[in-house]
């Protein structure tokens, strides 16, 4: 009969043997000449994706053979550029150009509608579209925004932020009223362009820009929407002062078109005292809007405050004349499936 503590069969006292902490296994690697390498070695080799972080890592060795791993990493980049930079200030002219690092905006396939400035059609056609009155100061923007149906409380600050952005402009609410019924209206009481706010699930998620009386109308999918009290480090509220507009990258036609669309927004002449500035950005077809304070802290340095609100847009469709969903002639519309066969195709 067995003692306590001890098993049967096999006679001897396993029982009480204690076994020993189990080791964590080290991983290995084996190099390119066929041998193993240790653990720490397979560790350095170790790649993450991007945006992975070391403080994921469960193992408290490996995590701080990781970050010991980075942080000569990060000395030695730092040691690099210091050199790099003192080389090039002792060549001084004489100094190779920087290179330039390829991405998908300066990779981008050419656009055979790409507005060139001296171009005479292109010419032509500014003095004689929709615009044209605008751009000649014969005509000053007053502006109407409204929302659609049963807006939420979301979507009315942004429409009120928004009109602290865009001087002339008055906030109404539809009630119930049909785009058709309001553009009407509008032109009577001289507005000269609609804005719409849609919104799903109590988030803005669309914008349609109509150009009073006779077009275009514009259809943007809105995403990544920022109020004033959701922007960290924001500046002071918005003065009355006309803003300055920065157009980047609108360099097709229809770019060229859109451009226009949203400089008419705006008067044309920016009360520069005010320091503020509206910015429309344009990168792979998304437009990115940013409102801004700029600051003089010397005479060679400018900070800048952002105000807010932002928001991303990004171009459905633009429609000739005002707003008709049924009858309405489209100029462009975006076709995913025909159009988004290549990233480093644009359109604006």
């Amino acid at each position: 009969m067995a003692k306590a503590g001890e098993k049967s069969g096999g006679g001897g006292k396993r029982g009480l043997k204690r076994k020993a902490p189990a080791e964590e296994p080290q991983e290995t690697a084996v190099a390119s000449d066929g041998t193993a390498e240790s653990g720490v070695q397979s560790a350095k080799a170790a790649a993450f994706p991007p945006g992975f972080s070391i403080s994921e890592i469960k193992n408290k060795q490996r995590r701080h053979l990781m970050f010991t791993r980075w942080k000569q990493q990060r000395k030695e980049k730092l040691a690099a550029k210091k050199k790099l930079k003192r080389e090039r200030e002792a060549l001084g002219d004489k100094a190779p150009p920087k290179p330039v690092p390829k991405t998908i905006d300066n990779q981008r396939v050419y656009d055979e509608t790409t507005v060139d400035p001296n171009d005479e059609e292109v010419a032509y056609d500014e003095a004689t579209d929709e615009f044209a009155s605008y751009f000649n100061r014969q005509t000053s923007p007053k502006i109407l925004i409204t929302t659609s149906d049963r807006p939420h409380g979301r979507t009315v600050r942004l429409c009120e932020q928004l009109s602290t952005v865009i001087p002339d402009s008055h906030v109404y609410y539809r009630r119930g009223l049909a785009l058709k019924k309001i553009i009407p209206q509008c032109i009577a009481r001289d507005f000269t362009d609609l804005i719409v706010i849609n919104e799903d699930r109590k988030t803005p998620n669309g914008l349609i820009l109509s150009h009073l009386p006779n077009g275009p109308t514009a259809h943007f999918k809105m995403s990544s929407v920022r109020l004033r009290k959701e922007i960290k480090r924001r500046g002071k509220d918005p003065t009355e002062h006309v803003p300055e507009i920065i157009l980047n990258n609108f360099t097709t036609r229809l770019g060229h078109s859109i451009g226009r669309m949203f400089a008419s927004l705006f008067p044309h002449n920016p009360q520069f005292i005010g320091r503020q500035v509206a910015t429309f950005h344009n990168q792979r077809d998304y437009i990115f809007f940013r409102f801004h304070r700029y600051i003089f802290k010397s005479e060679k340095k400018v900070g800048i405050q952002e105000l807010g609100p932002r928001f991303t847009l990004k171009l459905r469709s633009l429609q000739k004349g005002t707003f008709d969903s049924k009858y309405g002639e489209y100029e462009w519309v975006h076709k995913p499936r025909e159009m988004d066969t290549s990233r480093r195709k644009f359109h604006l």
